[in-house]
């Protein structure tokens, strides 16, 4: 059973969410929490497996939140949920430590598959919301982890390139013609060779260092 908590200041969004998760055989949601400061004190005590994190809450928001529950020594997967107006803050969750986010619009099949993939130690990254996020807030520049792209071989390279446009690990095995549990090998390696902590990471590190267009 997925245990779940959901963070926002909204009650009808929180409400939405519960009947949405509720709704699933194999997903529990074990709190709500309509603050970030209440979101940190619920998460530590309910100890749930995914948080869904609202970005403006009041007392603390979201990305402090975040910080604070990535920083515990089991942090819960966290996906955060926002909007396209709030896309610096977004970016600025992920490099704190979030491994997914969607939109409240995105739909209930989205939320579910994000809460899953978060569970299962993966993130659902939706190619429109990656590609626009990762367009407006980085640009080309120099590597900025000395020779970390030297340190890829050419198919670790096709992954991360594939990642960077929102590609799930089914799909990059379908594209590259390679095995799904090959695909899970060559992420595993980049992520060791990057020092990245999640697929967004990834994602990041590409767009910043030009490796897609």
């Amino acid at each position: 059973m997925i245990r779940v908590l959901v963070a926002d200041d909204q009650e009808m969004v929180r409400t939405g969410f519960r009947l949405i998760l509720s709704a699933e055989g194999d997903i529990e949601v074990v709190g709500e929490a309509g603050t970030g400061a209440d979101t940190v004190t619920k998460a530590r005590a309910l100890r749930p497996d995914v948080v869904l994190m609202d970005i403006r809450m009041p007392e603390l928001d979201g990305l402090e939140a975040t910080r604070a529950l990535t920083a515990d020594p089991a942090p819960p997967r966290i996906v955060v949920v926002t909007t396209f107006d709030l896309d610096e803050y977004v970016y600025g969750a992920l490099r704190a430590g979030a491994c997914g986010f969607l939109l409240k619009d995105a739909g209930p099949r989205l939320l579910v598959e994000a809460v899953r993939a978060a569970a299962a130690g993966d993130a659902l990254v939706s190619p429109s919301v990656t590609v626009r996020l990762l367009q407006q807030l980085t640009a080309p520049a120099p590597l900025r982890r000395g020779g970390a792209e030297g340190a890829l071989s050419p198919r670790e390279l096709d992954v991360v390139r594939a990642v960077a446009r929102g590609r799930t690990n089914n799909e990059i095995a379908a594209e590259l013609f390679v095995s799904l549990s090959t695909v899970k090998t060559h992420l595993a390696n980049v992520h060791t060779k990057l020092d990245a902590r999640n697929r967004v990471e990834v994602a990041a590190w590409a767009w910043e260092n030009g490796l897609v267009a």
